[in-house]
């Protein structure tokens, strides 16, 4: 089931990879929220596009804008992960309540144990303001979240 556009945003909390807890309401009033949830750490899609965020980090987390990528594997090997991948954004878990935060955003493959490669754009007042939801082997496109940023 898709977010409605205009509502406020499920909040969360989850630990990044250097197991500090991390909430979505933390960010309101403060900056723009890009959400990427993706199905599996270390995995080919994955990774690319990940590594496709990271080359090109300004567009999507500068002062104006956070970005956290959220899967449901644990902290452990989020943190193996990015640091394998130099990722300098937040990488959060949401391994246990097991998908809980992604169950929120109503794109848990129940089948998998994993997130959809959901996109979400949370603007400052905490409100949903853009979003895309691809199959777990549908790679996404930057250029299309990154014209949704733009036009806040």
């Amino acid at each position: 089931m898709a977010l409605a556009i205009g509502n406020a945003a499920p909040d969360f909390e989850l630990v990044n990879q250097h197991g500090e807890k991390i909430s979505l309401s933390s960010f309101k009033g403060k900056k723009n929220v890009v959400l990427v949830f993706y199905p599996f750490a270390f995995s080919g899609i994955c990774t690319g596009e990940l590594c496709a965020l990271r080359d090109d980090l300004s567009a999507f987390q500068n002062d104006n804008v956070e970005l956290m990528a959220i899967s449901c594997d644990p902290m452990y090997a989020n943190k193996v992960f990015a640091e394998q991948e130099g990722y300098k954004f937040q990488v959060l878990s949401d391994f246990w309540p097991h998908g809980e935060a992604t169950k929120a955003y109503g794109i848990f493959e129940e089948s998998r144990g994993c997130a959809k490669r959901g996109t979400y754009i949370i603007g400052k007042d905490g409100n949903l303001k853009w979003q895309i939801v691809n199959g777990l082997g549908d790679a996404r496109n930057l250029v299309e979240y990154k014209a949704a940023l733009s036009a806040l």
